[in-house]
């Protein structure tokens, strides 16, 4: 009698701990459906939003919808991208209220061959651009596959794209794919932070001193037009006139600058704006190597002793580099005097490598150079920092004007002893409390203005000197008198893309920078990739321990379940 009063107790309390257990996981569930609960475990903290961020998405007013292009059919390391794509746009949804709608799209979802075309054309044409890789087949082949990894921005009827895949040719395929994950925070948040930003900032190119023109800066004007409004102006001799702009951009000038100008100029930095130099100390004529030969030529700007003042000098030579270079296809005689078009080495023409920490340049593809200058830092001023943004390889020399240039040279071995400058500068970063140029200097009348006081000591400001102009500089095709601009870093002969348009615009968005959002491209995620050595060598290992392993691990688990509850129960 005893031993069934019991066996009931132990009946009775087991229920009870089940119907506990059970209601300890309801309630569980209803206060996580309620709560808010995220926790990030990993090491690089990659699901934590930052605090520039969270900022803006708690500012959105309106609701913003994002069509992802990123789907279908696509190797592994695309598909882990699109894993990051979504998970972060998760995170932004829900730091957003639910402000952030967006889906996933296959372009290559239709069957139809001239609908799927036009879908491609159209998403080329919003901004997006498409990437070929080699996708498997339902019959075990390969073929190749289009895909756009990329997003399209939709707030208020504003359409602004979102390119997001790194194309680093220096480095593998695993790590533009980890590069592109590291900095998906940072593509996605600029563009919803200009779109939906209140204020819209104002930039402006520089005329006057024969500057770029119009068609020749095209490409990067279009895409600078994504995140500010862009102007295009002289100076004229007219004080604050510059005032309103967030950046002055002075692109290739080739005349001098007067002494009022400079000093318009200059009091603009005084108050705090922010200048993108691009300078070159010394002209060729690069259209005339068609001819087989041009000349380097020394050209003063009158710009040289404000530059000083700032802390930078542009220096009047020429860089070669027998390490990173473009080739040009030239027509080279061969046995028996035929002709044949080669690429060739063109040493004159280098691609500048990018600070690998610096949020700027921080992996960027390599910029290409046309006659490039060299750039140093002068003066020990402690109020101004600077920081070197792209320089040559280890592999350089430099040549002083006036010089003869022959497309002739291509053909010759280079003498590597000659080659022994390393890592020239050619771009800088300059950051700080700036001396005026015209401190100590009779400015009176040189503004018509009798009430003008010029400041002798800037504000904190930033500026940027790149020692190229060509550097911003798209080509231009002409199909009867129609000017198109070729993409702002495309070889024209070899079709690569190189890293100037994302270069220039990353340098437009660190000198406006005032939310910090910059420092996002500094985040660092490890690349754990598995050891294929290790991996082919132990396969069958590998395979068993994947495929047996767990089945050994649930049998053992039953076994000793079996065993602890035979010893608990059998005392009764």
């Amino acid at each position: 009698m005893g031993n069934t009063s019991d066996s009931a107790n132990i009946r009775l309390k087991s229920w009870m701990q089940f119907l506990l257990a059970a209601a300890g996981i309801i309630l569980a569930a209803l206060l996580c459906s309620v709560i808010r609960l995220r926790i990030d475990l990993t090491e690089d903290k990659r699901y934590t939003l930052s605090e520039p961020t969270l900022k803006v998405l708690e500012g959105i007013k309106s609701d913003i919808y994002i069509e992802v292009y990123l789907d279908g059919e696509m190797p592994i390391p695309m598909k882990r991208l699109k894993r990051s794509v979504n998970e972060m746009l998760d995170e932004f949804r829900i730091a957003s209220k639910k402000r952030i709608g967006y889906a996933f799209i296959n372009p290559a979802a239709t069957k139809d061959l001239e609908q799927r075309e036009a879908q491609y054309t159209a998403l080329y044409n919003k901004g997006l651009n498409p990437v070929n890789i080699q996708a498997g087949d339902d019959e075990g082949g390969k073929s190749q596959k289009l895909i756009f990894p990329g997003m399209i921005v939709n707030y208020n009827g504003i359409e602004v794209p979102v390119n997001f895949l790194k194309n680093n040719q220096s480095v593998s395929a695993e790590q533009n794919i980890l590069h592109s994950m590291e900095s998906l925070e940072y593509e996605m948040i600029q563009t919803i932070a200009t779109v939906t930003s209140d204020t819209i900032y104002r930039v402006a190119f520089l005329e006057g001193q024969d500057e770029f023109q119009e068609i020749e800066v095209a490409d990067i004007t279009i895409n600078l037009a994504k995140y500010f409004t862009v102007d295009r102006g002289a100076i004229g001799g007219q004080p604050g006139i510059l005032d309103d702009y967030a950046v002055v951009i002075v692109a290739g000038p080739e005349l001098e600058f007067s002494e009022t100008d400079k000093l318009v100029l200059d009091q603009y930095i005084m108050n705090g704006g922010k200048v993108l130099w691009l300078l070159e100390e010394v002209v060729v004529n690069a259209d005339s190597l068609v001819y087989g030969e041009t000349a380097g030529l020394y050209r003063p700007l009158n710009i040289e002793d404000q530059l000083f003042r700032y802390g930078i000098r542009v220096n009047p030579e020429i860089i070669q580099d027998i390490v990173d270079f473009v080739v040009l296809p030239l027509s080279v005689t061969t046995g028996a005097e035929s002709k044949q078009i080669v690429p060739m080495p063109w040493f004159y023409y280098p691609l500048l490598s990018p600070d690998p920490n610096h949020p700027i340049t921080r992996n960027l593809n390599k910029v290409k150079g046309e006659f490039v200058n060299t750039v140093d830092t002068v003066g020990m001023d402690p109020a101004v920092r600077k920081t070197i943004l792209l320089s040559t390889s280890d592999y350089s020399r430099t040549l002083s004007p006036p010089l003869l240039i022959r497309l002739k040279e291509a053909e010759m071995t280079p003498d590597e002893k000659d080659f022994n400058k390393s890592q020239l500068p050619v771009a800088v970063l300059l950051e700080g409390v700036f001396p005026s140029a015209f401190r100590n200097r009779m400015t009176s009348g040189m503004i018509a203005d009798p009430g003008f006081r010029a400041k002798t000591e800037s504000s904190e400001t930033k500026m940027i000197v790149i020692a190229d102009g060509d550097i911003i500089r798209n080509d231009v095709t002409r199909t009867g008198v129609t000017l198109t601009p070729v993409p702002l870093g495309q070889d024209r002969y070899t079709g690569d893309i190189y890293g100037n348009r994302d270069f220039l615009i990353n340098c437009m968005n660190y000198l406006v920078d005032d939310n910090g959002l910059m420092d996002l491209r500094s985040r660092e995620m490890k690349l754990r990739l598995l050891d294929k050595t290790k991996i082919r060598n132990e396969r069958f290992l590998l395979q068993l321990i994947n495929i047996a392993g767990p089945v050994l691990i649930v049998i053992l688990a039953g076994i000793f379940y079996g065993i602890v509850r035979k010893r608990r129960y059998t005392k009764y």
